[in-house]
């Protein structure tokens, strides 16, 4: 990025391309980068003076080179991430007017070049009064370099000029320049790459089971549903003895082998499911009977240990009944209608759990969208009563929206239908 002479740099490019402009307005007038102590102000004093009075961290980047961001290798040093303040004073004869014509033409020249280029730097360090600047690379910075006034009220401007002690005030105005970026010297280490997730890096058992993916078998970005089968996706999972478990029910798999599990959710009860995010996880059962002879075992049974893998969430989408009531229909004076929708899931739905009514008018004209919030309910339970109103009548699709779990639409798939692959149902009738 850029190295210590990052700050002087800016700097010098300000009072460059200020004093390239500021020339051809007023004559004799100068560019200085003096403590405003150090200036007088009385009539032969002509010019404007750059004074870097004050130096933050930018909050944007302040943690650029904190530890996550240095691990992906970027920055691979160290980082400060700097706004710079400038306070710029107008000097001259008043009577001329010549603090205020300086003033117009800063402003003017800073409006235009408000962004420092690459160009603008070499510029500047190839300027022979800047010798000492040679050394500098601010010309490499990615990061955008710009230039901007910082309006401040008269109480914030008096604040700043009473820290120059006995210093009288003059025509001032204060620009900001950000984001100017400084490298460290020392580079950053970098670990060697994970080989292999654990657990807490011991692991009472090495080949404990671990679920990286659950997804429809139908494929990634299909919905599960009650009717889908899981694939479980992750790595030592087979086992004479393994079972499943989705919420509060454990289920033995159809097909394992050691990275993948097959599980088709019908064979769960459908009232041992719920809607929205489920938890799963794999169950090894291991015998820790030492003298599980077959003399043993008939007299007793083995006593078994579970390993169980980690918790993976997936989310169960819920099926709305084709059987959707319309109850409580009113008329309101605007020509809107007030109802109850009254609507059945295939799926339990928690008393605490959020559901959302979602509509959309089934015309291509300027079709409306609602959305509506389930009333509370007294138990869990699969009939949901949402209220619905200020609703235009109309034909609306339906879907319900149990926690984030979004019920799916039907498709015309008859090839000969006017509605051909277009969302058909379920849908309700306003009018």
């Amino acid at each position: 990025m850029s190295n210590y002479l990052a700050i002087a740099t800016v700097t010098a490019v300000l009072q460059r391309i200020v004093q390239n402009s500021l020339q051809f307005d007023v004559q004799g007038a100068r560019v200085t980068t003096l403590k405003p102590i150090n200036l007088s102000s009385g009539p032969s004093e002509l010019g404007v003076n750059i004074f870097l009075y004050q130096v933050l961290s930018n909050p944007a980047l302040n943690n650029i080179d904190a530890t996550p961001m240095r691990s992906r290798a970027n920055p691979n040093k160290r980082q400060t991430a700097l706004d710079l303040y400038y306070m710029l004073s107008f000097y001259g004869n008043d009577v001329e007017l010549e603090p205020q014509r300086i003033l117009g033409s800063v402003l003017r020249t800073l409006n235009d070049q408000s962004i420092i280029t690459a160009e603008m730097i070499q510029q500047t360090l190839a300027n022979s009064n800047f010798p000492f600047l040679s050394d500098s690379n601010l010309g490499d910075q990615v990061q955008q370099i710009n230039i901007s006034l910082n309006d401040l009220s008269l109480d914030d401007l008096s604040k700043v000029w009473s820290t120059f002690f006995q210093t009288p005030y003059v025509l001032s105005v204060v620009y900001k320049v950000l984001i100017v970026l400084i490298d460290g010297q020392e580079p950053s280490q970098r670990a060697l790459p994970v080989r292999r997730a654990g657990f807490g890096g011991v692991a009472s058992f090495p080949y404990q089971p671990v679920v990286e993916q659950v997804v429809s078998q139908l494929g990634y970005l299909d919905p599960i549903l009650t009717h889908s089968t899981l694939q479980i996706r992750g790595r030592n999972f087979k086992c004479d003895a393994i079972k499943v478990r989705i919420g509060e029910v454990e289920i033995t798999p159809t097909e394992v082998n050691d990275k993948q599990i097959l599980l088709p959710l019908q064979i769960i009860p459908p009232e041992s499911l719920r809607c929205g995010v489920q938890s799963l996880q794999v169950i090894h059962y291991i015998s820790i009977n030492i003298n599980s002879t077959a003399e043993n075992l008939a007299v007793q049974p083995p006593n078994y240990h579970n390993i169980e893998s980690n918790v993976f969430p997936f989310v169960l989408h819920p099926t709305i009944s084709p059987d959707i009531i319309v109850a409580d229909i009113e008329e309101n004076s605007d020509g809107s209608y007030s109802a109850k929708v009254i609507v059945q899931v295939n799926l339990t739905v928690g008393i605490r759990q959020r559901v959302i009514l979602a509509l959309n008018e089934m015309t291509s004209e300027n079709p409306a969208s609602y959305l509506f919030e389930a009333a509370k309910r007294q138990s869990d339970g699969n009939i949901i009563t949402i209220p619905i109103d200020r609703i235009k009548a109309g034909e609306y699709l339906l879907r319900l929206i149990v926690d984030g779990a979004e019920s799916q639409l039907n498709i015309d798939t008859r090839e000969d239908s006017p509605t051909f692959n277009y969302y058909i149902s379920p849908k309700l009738i306003i009018y």
